[in-house]
């Protein structure tokens, strides 16, 4: 650091800096201060001694720290001037020194670095030469190593080829002695046919017994290959075969008997549960034929296989007593139950052969199988038998139903069997297909059996049927029958009930189909021939039910036309036809609402199949193309039987209602309802006796048609009987003569007529008898004024032409010539 006296002057002593002072943490600062503090603790000391009289020299303080006098005590000391900092000529003499100093620390510093750099130069020179050198020298080393690398690859391969020369003579040194050992023994088989007795310890040892079957199967293939190989036109090689058919004949018998004193010791040990014995003995069969003699011979002596009793405990656990007729509910118990105790035989075995045998998935698939085509096989042979299409059992006896029920029961049951097993472990067994196969015989006829039995049941139940209303009808007699009150009430009605029956019934055929069919197109084939066999019942039944019931409309028919009145009858013959005709009437209304009731039904019954055709049967279709379209066909064409007999039988319910009409008109209008005489007094103007029955009737048989028709159905049927009845009308009015007050009369009629119509919702009818209304002030305006009621509805002039002609004053009042003009330009 700088340093500098304090007595001394300024300008006469030096600064001393130091390169030092320009290392490690350097302040400025620092260095400033240590520059000023010889000169300025002088001046500080003054500033202090100036502060200490403020108060009584009233001097006041400068900002930069100096006391400056008050401006009195200023004026006093003009005469005295004294510098107010005497030490800045000192500061700035030592900041020059010091600028100096610095200077000359820079050169130094600058030479320092200059030799520096010339001095790192010249040694990363010689760094880089030695470098270079030291690369070359690795390069040579790495060129030595490469050389040393493949000397010594060269010396391994050598090496390993010597060790492969040497492990191969000592395999053949090996084999050469086995074969020397080989064959000697096989010249001791060879020594003469059935003679074993003077061979070696070796095949006597029972201590040795592996080795033995070890040799004594080397031997015998080797064998077997020489005579294989053998040419027979040698005769040397001729010879030798011989020779060696010896040996193979005595190994042969060696061998099975080697095979069969294992056996009896693997069959001693299962005896007694020496685990170990048996795999010791499984472990040497093996030898043979890869051990299938000990596998088949353990499963074979299994007892389930072998116990009579057991295989009639699973006839009487799933069948019950003898005799006894069996139920789906109960065999599907017993299966359940006798299922079980299988598998959990079969998981007990599995432990032993996991202990016993060294292949025990082999051991696994030879027992499974044996329990499916033994044991499981037994059992459904007895329990299914597979009923004749020709000749079926009875319903009394179940019927082919109850044999496809066995069949789902047995089916589903055996399947969770196979699952089971697979689970405990079966090898290499395809259980399933197994299982499979053990209804192949029920599954290659199962669509046949299935259709069949929906029309076993369906036979059966149109029987029962039969019977029901054939107690009904002896019951009630004919009495009611000889008045014409019952002629529909002797047939059978459609029953929407027997409807859902057979969809039950085809509902669970489907659970069968599903169960039974694993490929979609042949689940959608034998959907699809169950779902034909309901529409064909559905058909058949609803056909007939509405051809029953047009019976009864035909019949209702004969009825009036047996009843019609003739002219010139007495009046006991008259009401009694009267009476007959009415007991007719009744019966036809009667039978139009037996009709309606079965049309109803009908309609009732087709949405059922269709909502069970969308809910069931369309998502198994679905998946095989053109399955759900060719059904939807096939539904449409079912049901059009039905559609064609609703169609007939609700024209003759037309009809039936028509003929009614006209009797009602033709029996309750009279002359005098619309040629009233005047007599004075006021007309009436009530609709005439006859309207009042009719729109009476109409209302009272149409009930059943409101309640029972539904859309476009409803809608065609009403406006064909409304266009009936205007014209029925027309020609019913044609055979009268009408007055004014008639006409007003008739003019209420056609209100009344036009009201109750208006009901069916049909625009074409409303409008024609809107019509008619116009049409009957033909009977009420003066004869001058006809010929402007037509100007604004030209349509009704040919109608208007015939009802004219019906007037009272028709001739009298000459219309026909005055109105000519009239009908010759409408014309």
């Amino acid at each position: 650091m700088p340093e500098r006296s304090k007595s001394s002057s300024v300008s006469n002593l030096p600064l001393i800096l130091d390169i030092d002072d320009f290392k490690g943490d350097f302040s400025f600062d620092a260095l400033f201060g240590n520059l000023v503090n010889e000169l300025l603790p002088s001046f500080q000391e003054e500033e202090a001694d100036t502060a200490g009289g403020h108060g009584l020299g009233g001097t006041e303080a400068l900002p930069n720290g100096h006391a400056r006098a008050s401006s009195d005590a200023a004026k006093f000391a003009q005469g005295d001037s004294i510098p107010l900092f005497p030490e800045v000529d000192a500061l700035l003499s030592l900041f020059k020194d010091s600028c100096k100093e610095l200077i000359d620390l820079r050169k130094q510093v600058d030479g320092r670095l200059y030799n520096l750099k010339k001095e790192v130069s010249t040694q990363d020179a010689k760094h880089r030469k030695t470098l270079t050198e030291l690369e070359k020298g690795v390069d040579g080393l790495f060129d030595s190593f490469a050389r040393l690398d493949s000397r010594i690859s060269s010396v391994g391969q050598t090496a390993a080829k010597i060790g492969d020369h040497l492990q191969s003579a000592d395999a053949q040194r090996e084999t050469a002695s086995q074969t020397i050992e080989l064959v000697k023994y096989l010249m001791e088989f060879n020594s003469s046919p059935g003679d074993l007795m003077e061979l070696s310890p070796l095949f006597s040892d029972d201590s040795r017994v592996a080795e033995a079957a070890s040799i004594a199967q080397k031997l015998r293939s080797f064998a077997e290959e020489d005579i294989a190989r053998a040419v027979p036109s040698v005769v040397g090689s001729a010879t030798a075969s011989r020779g060696l058919e010896v040996a193979v004949a005595n190994l042969q018998e060696y061998c099975n008997e080697l095979e069969n004193r294992l056996l009896s010791r693997f069959d001693a040990a299962s005896q007694r549960r020496e685990l170990s014995t048996m795999s010791e003995c499984a472990k040497i069969l093996s030898q043979f034929n890869r051990g299938s003699s000990a596998m088949q011979h353990y499963v074979a002596t299994r007892p389930m296989f072998i116990d009579v009793e057991i295989m009639n405990s699973d006839t009487r656990l799933v069948l019950g007593d003898q005799g006894s007729q069996a139920s789906p509910s109960n065999v599907a118990r017993g299966l359940s139950s006798l299922y079980k105790e299988i598998t959990d035989t079969v998981r007990k075995e599995a432990a032993t052969i996991m202990a016993v045998f060294p292949s025990p998935n082999d051991v696994m698939s030879i027992l499974v199988q044996r329990v499916l085509e033994q044991r499981v096989t037994a059992l459904l042979d007895k329990l299914l038998l597979k009923p004749s299409l020709v000749n079926p059992p009875p319903m009394e006896e179940g019927g082919l139903l109850l044999y496809l029920r066995m069949l789902a029961v047995a089916y589903e049951k055996t399947q969770e069997l196979a699952r089971e097993l697979r689970a405990v472990g079966c090898g290499d067994l395809d259980v399933e297909g197994l299982t499979e196969s053990l209804f192949s015989s029920h599954m290659d006829e199962y669509p046949e059996h299935e259709q069949a039995s929906l029309g076993q049941l369906y036979q059966a139940k149109l029987d029962e049927l039969r019977a029901e209303n054939q107690n009904v009808s002896d019951s009630t007699g004919t009495i009611g029958r000889s008045k014409g009150t019952s002629v529909a009430s002797s047939h059978q009605q459609i029953s929407v009930a027997v409807v859902t029956e057979f969809v039950r019934w085809n509902e669970e055929a489907l659970t069968r189909c599903t169960l039974f069919s694993s490929q979609p197109a042949t689940l959608a084939a034998n959907v699809k021939a169950v779902f034909t066999c309901l529409l064909d019942q559905v058909s058949q039944y609803i056909t007939d039910g509405l051809e029953r019931a047009r019976d009864s409309l035909t019949e209702a028919a004969a009825m009036r036309e047996r009843f019609v009145l003739g002219t010139n009858l007495s009046r006991r013959v008259a009401a009694a036809a009267a009476s007959a005709a009415e007991a007719a009437a009744a019966a036809g209304e009667s039978s139009f609402r037996s009709f309606m009731v079965a049309v109803q039904r009908c309609g009732s019954s087709v949405a059922i199949v269709q909502q069970y055709f969308a809910n069931s049967i369309s998502r198994l279709l679905l998946p095989v193309d053109g399955a759900h379209a060719a059904s939807c066909e096939e539904m449409a064409a079912a049901m059009s039987s039905a559609e064609g007999a609703a169609y007939k039988g609700l024209q003759q319910c037309i009809e039936t209602v028509m003929a009614e009409v006209e009797r009602l008109l033709s029996a309750e209008q009279k002359a005098t309802d619309y040629r009233s005489p005047d007599d004075g007094m006021a007309p009436d103007h009530r609709p005439t006796n006859a309207c009042t029955r009719v729109v009476a009737y109409l209302s009272r048989v149409l009930e059943a048609a409101f309640t029972a028709l539904e859309g476009l159905n409803k809608q065609a049927f009403l406006t064909e009987l409304g266009n009936r009845l205007y014209k029925g009308l027309l020609n019913h009015w044609q055979k009268f003569t009408f007055n004014p007050s008639g006409g007003l009369r008739l003019k209420r009629d056609i209100t009344e007529y036009g009201e109750f119509v208006r009901s069916f919702n049909a625009p074409s009818v409303d409008e024609k008898f809107e019509l008619l209304g116009i049409l009957a002030n033909v009977f009420i305006v003066a004869p001058e004024s006809l010929s402007s009621l037509f100007e604004g509805t030209p349509s009704i002039r040919k109608d208007a032409q015939r009802f004219i002609q019906l007037r009272e004053d028709y001739k009298s009042a000459k219309l026909a010539s005055r109105l000519s003009s009239l009908w010759s330009g409408s014309s």
